[in-house]
């Protein structure tokens, strides 16, 4: 990597992004502009809980915070404190678009990494003006980090060039999760919700609200049972949906085991406990970084179509299997096909190992060195972005 600093600016502290800022720090030198403090009156929305994340947000790497007042100051530090590049994680939020403009006024290039794709719903007002608009707008950028494959083929919609994309994959520390994702932690899980060692059970993990669609994750798993196949279910989440899949659960007779809101700390254990996760999401789900969870806790993954991560995730239809968005049928189906000839440990490790924090900080790393000194080092990241 380039000796020059990283300027990251994100929305607020969030999770899954810790582990990311922490390997470009130890890569670089890298400072985090956070535009508000993670307060759990927002960490509440969807949930329908107040929390605080038990995992360790801060430590290794510098942050700050701006405020709507602070951007002429931003401008400022850019210029003083010799930036090589700002990292703008994603760009719809007002504070994240204020700090390109920063950018722009201070002459650093921006790098942007963003999880947006084409099956997003939008009204036809919206792409229309997208279509118009975005071309242009999106020349702003220096280079673009993408996460997978539909993230590219949103910014190649866009006219966005080829060879100033840079792949970034969405990750999780898999190494964190690997660690704690014991047959320990399994039989423990599973002997306190009073689930049989050699049970089949599913897994649904994240809020509990209409776009998510758990629901068909119970009337996938009751489907299943009427077949003969005997799977129980798990809930690891909290939020408006709850009282319904109660209801629906206890109407098809389907063992079920609602958790709760589960804090990181608690969820390689809910992973070990399951033969399988689904997520059934529609394209509001950009995503999907509990499949990458599930993967690194050894766990293979069932998905809809719809979701951002199928074609990357779900792409070898065994350690991953894709169904068609909105059919719980399907859902059924793709869950028996896995739990009747479920992958090999090692195969899954295979492909959880391609979505590491090292190949997303490579993507960045690239990136950052192309806007740089405008000759990005050959890898195999770089490579991905001018594959067809």
């Amino acid at each position: 990597m380039t000796s020059k600093r990283i300027a990251a600016v994100i929305s607020h502290p969030i999770q899954y992004y810790a582990p990311i800022f922490r390997a470009l720090a130890n890569a670089g030198d890298l400072h985090v502009f956070y535009g508000r403090p993670f307060e759990p009156q927002h960490a509440q929305s969807g949930f329908g809980v107040r929390f605080e994340w038990d995992s360790d947000l801060f430590s290794g790497y510098e942050h700050s915070y701006l405020t709507d007042g602070d951007f002429t100051s931003f401008e400022r530090q850019l210029r003083q404190n010799a930036f090589g590049a700002v990292l703008i994680m994603g760009w719809y939020q007002p504070v994240l678009r204020r700090a390109i403009m920063a950018a722009k006024l201070a002459k650093t290039p921006v790098i942007v990494r963003g999880d947006s794709h084409l099956g997003m719903p939008r009204g036809a007002l919206k792409k229309t003006l997208q279509a118009v608009a975005y071309p242009a707008l999106m020349r702003v950028f220096d280079a673009v980090a993408f996460v997978g494959q539909r993230s590219k083929e949103y910014f190649l919609h866009f006219g966005y060039p080829a060879e100033r994309l840079f792949y970034s994959p969405h990750c999780v520390d898999t190494q964190w999760f690997a660690s704690k994702a014991t047959s320990k932690a399994r039989f423990e899980l599973r002997g306190k919700l009073d689930i049989s060692q050699e049970a089949l059970v599913v897994l649904f993990a994240g809020k509990l609200v209409p776009f998510k669609r758990p629901l068909d994750v119970v009337d996938a798993a009751a489907a299943l049972r009427q077949q003969g196949i005997a799977v129980e279910l798990i809930i690891a989440g909290a939020g408006a949906l709850e009282g319904r899949i109660r209801e629906e659960a206890a109407r098809h007779h389907l063992p079920i085991h609602m958790l709760g809101f589960q804090n990181q700390s608690q969820m390689p254990a809910a992973y070990a406990a399951a033969d399988a996760l689904v997520l059934p999401s529609d394209g509001r789900e950009t995503w999907g970084l509990v499949c990458n969870e599930a993967l690194a806790s050894g766990t293979p993954i069932v998905v809809s179509d719809a979701i951002g991560c199928a074609p990357d995730l779900a792409a070898d239809g065994l350690v991953g299997r894709r169904f068609a968005y909105g059919s719980s049928d399907a859902c059924a189906s793709a869950l028996s096909a896995l739990l009747r000839s479920p992958p090999s440990h090692h195969a899954i490790a295979q492909v959880s190992q391609r979505f590491s924090l090292d190949a997303a900080v490579n993507g960045i790393s690239a990136a950052l060195d192309s806007v740089t000194t405008g000759s990005p080092r050959p890898t195999q990241e770089t490579a991905h972005a001018h594959s067809t």
